[in-house]
């Protein structure tokens, strides 16, 4: 008799990286429980795409947790008021689409459920090459984080480590589809724009949108993103 897969916390954002990362720790061999977040985002197509991709890869459970980060504001993907850049983003200039303390406040739920799970592995599908600039993708940052959940943690002072994965944080958009067409992963069924509408229809102009095109032209895989 095999052994029983040991859990692991993946975030699931319903987006092209976030769906990868849950390929790599299911090919790493471990049980993924897919955590998604509804935290006041301008829209719900990416929480259904996040849906799809756990049934379609096989997690364990999907939860949704919901926050409130639209309560304060401060970025174009929590308050309308703030336009979403369909131009490019400037080079060095953390963009207005970054949401303050985002993924510390989402690795710090993801800590909570592992410790839960009595799981000793997280993984986020940051990025810091083919990213939008955002201080939180960065791998000190989260070698940062890291330190603080062995501290702060019951089972990190009892003598078992958590750590934080980051498969992705030196890879090219190319390369992330490429591991993950590899995998079997349906990239027809997530959603990375920051103004899809609500049918998951893409914009093709967000810097999301553009990464994300550029990404598959240079991996050489069909996009299968749905375009208005």
């Amino acid at each position: 008799m095999s052994a029983p897969r040991k859990p692991a916390v993946v975030l699931l954002s319903g987006g092209l990286d976030s769906a990868t990362c849950l390929a790599l720790a299911r090919e790493m061999g471990l049980a993924p429980y897919a955590l998604s977040f509804d935290y006041g985002q301008r829209h719900n197509a990416e929480l259904q795409a996040a849906a799809r991709v756990a049934q379609a890869l096989g997690a364990v459970e999907h939860r949704v947790a919901r926050i409130d980060l639209a309560a304060f504001g401060g970025s174009a993907l929590t308050d309308a008021s703030i336009d979403v850049p369909t131009s490019g983003v400037e080079d060095g200039a953390i963009p207005v689409t970054y949401v303050p303390a985002r993924n510390t406040i989402l690795l710090s739920y993801a800590l909570a459920w592992a410790e839960v799970l009595k799981a000793d592995d997280i993984f986020i599908g940051v990025n810091a090459v083919d990213y939008s600039g955002y201080p939180d993708c960065r791998p000190e940052y989260i070698a940062a984080f890291q330190a603080m959940a062995r501290l702060a943690t019951k089972v990190g002072v009892e003598g078992s480590p958590l750590t934080i994965h980051t498969p992705l944080i030196d890879w090219s958009k190319a390369q992330i589809i490429q591991a993950g067409t590899r995998l079997g992963v349906d990239y027809g069924l997530t959603v990375s724009c920051y103004l899809a509408d609500d049918d998951g229809r893409a914009c093709g102009v967000c810097d999301a949108c553009r990464l994300r095109r550029a990404g598959f032209e240079a991996a050489g895989v069909p996009d299968l993103t749905c375009y208005r």
